[in-house]
Order: C-alpha cells, then structure tokens, then sequence
C-alpha cells in the first residue's frame, strides 16, 4: 500500500514538473494580405532552459505555400505583442483558410524542449 502512495506521489510530481507547454493566438489587429507583423501570443508552460521561441505558420488549404515564421528570445514572458516577430501573414485567396502556428521551445543550443500548436480561421 505505502509502495502505490509513494508511486501515485511521485507520479503527480513528476507531472507537475513536467507540464505541456501550451500556446495560443489571436489575429489582434492583423491586416488582410501579408500584414508582416505577427499576431498577439499568450504562453504557459514553457520548460525551463528555454532560451528562444520558433514560431512558423502553416496554411492548412494551402500547405505548400510558406509563410514563414519568426524567432524571439524567451525571457519568461506569458505573452508577445503583436508584431514580435516577422512573417508572411495571412492571405486566403477567398472566403476563409484555417492556419497553424507551430511554436518550439528551443534551449541556448537549438535543441528542441517542447512544441506546442494553436490553430485559429482568418476571413478575407
């Protein structure tokens, strides 16, 4: 019985420890066809030893059309401005498109801690 206590303990330790990096955007004051300056973040969860976010956006109607993205140094921050980084923003041809911004957690040598996606419709 002490030994299931002691695991249940330890395997909600370990969880909290180890929470899932979350991300999530909203398009703010984004202007129709390649507005260059990145939409309003918020974050939670980043590990730490973060030292730098990678952020790229996908068009999931038009995934071989490159957006790009952006990187910015990550100082603890629970959010980003619009305009943190540059980019290639949304464009959809007509109607709606949904995209995906896919966000790494990336320590001071470029290695991958965590990743995170948030994905949000942009109407012409």
């Amino acid at each position: 019985m002490r030994l299931m206590l002691a695991c249940s303990i330890l395997a909600g330790l370990t969880a909290a420890a180890h929470a899932e990096m979350r991300v999530n955007f909203d398009w703010g004051p984004t202007k129709k066809c390649f507005d260059a300056n990145s939409p309003p973040f918020k974050l939670s969860g980043v590990p730490e030893g973060t030292a730098s976010l990678d952020f790229q956006m996908t068009d999931r109607n038009a995934p071989g059309f490159h957006h790009g993205g952006g990187r910015v140094a990550y100082k603890g921050q629970s959010s980003l401005p619009y305009g943190a980084f540059r980019y290639k923003g949304p464009c959809p041809p007509s109607g709606s498109h949904s995209y995906v911004f896919t966000v790494k957690a990336l320590d001071g040598h470029g290695k991958a801690l965590a990743t995170a996606k948030a994905s949000r419709d942009f109407h012409q």
